[in-house]
């Protein structure tokens, strides 16, 4: 089989599987969580983790970017005005310009804010940002950040930390088939069967946090989601069997003693 080749924003990574970098107890946790999972590339959300004020535990020190890839966030940014100041920062600071939009519309669900999100995306996109969004599974909203010149769509599988899974599977479907940029499943994730069954869908890949950094051994977790996503990739590609209503034998009957 041809080697496949996953690229965001032309930057190639080995791993389908995005982890994030908050709620480890440690930043040594969160090094050997990363590690298991295999990623090579992980986000970090730029107002909660320092990962630019060297007076302080860094978590550079412990992941290094040039072998890593660190995608800044606005994880907590209930504003285009808070994001963009976010991002502006990230790029000041550590030269970064792929990064992930996050604009939440509030408190209680942390369901994104799409006006918001879709205002912030073409700002983004006009200062030479390349943009991974977070977002509803609305197929009509995610054309359109695709349309605003998004790197990539971030559908939510549910709330944020719920653990709840895909809710959806229809409307994932419809955004991955319309979709010309990389889908990658955020937020809701619970386990490892809900990102096999993500990247089943065809997704190109899943973002996992709290699933990994509040399970009981996010060590062995990481470990899990890893195997998870490329089985449900190879599953995708393989091809299911078609369904069927009634039972079919396994075995031919041509032959019968």
């Amino acid at each position: 089989m041809k080697k496949e080749i996953f690229k965001i924003a032309g930057k190639t990574l080995k791993s389908r599987l995005i982890v994030g970098t908050g709620k480890y107890k440690s930043f040594s946790e969160t090094v050997k969580a990363v590690n298991a999972s295999g990623a090579d590339m992980v986000t970090v959300a730029v107002r909660r983790v320092n990962i630019l004020d060297k007076k302080k535990p860094i978590l550079t020190d412990y992941l290094n970017p040039k072998k890593i890839t660190y995608l800044p966030n606005t994880a907590g940014c209930f504003s285009s005005e808070e994001a963009l100041r976010t991002l502006r920062l990230a790029r000041e600071m550590g030269g970064w310009k792929l990064v992930k939009l996050e604009v939440l519309g509030d408190k209680k669900t942390l369901y994104p804010n799409m006006i918001e999100t879709l205002k912030s995306t073409k700002t983004l996109v006009k200062e030479g940002f390349k943009v991974m969004v977070y977002c509803t599974d609305d197929p009509l909203l995610a054309k359109k950040l695709e349309e605003c010149g998004a790197s990539a769509i971030m559908p939510l599988a549910s709330p944020i930390g719920s653990g709840l899974g895909i809710q959806n599977k229809i409307n994932i479907s419809m955004i991955i088939k319309q979709s010309k940029v990389p889908v990658i499943v955020d937020a809701g994730i619970g386990t490892a069967s809900d990102a096999s069954i993500a990247m089943e869908l065809g997704c190109d890949g899943v973002l996992i946090n709290s699933a990994i950094a509040c399970a009981k051994n996010p060590v062995l977790m990481a470990k899990a989601f890893k195997d998870a996503v490329v089985s449900g990739r190879n599953s995708y590609l393989a091809g299911r069997m078609n369904k069927n209503y009634i039972a079919m034998a396994s075995s031919p009957s041509k032959g019968l003693i």
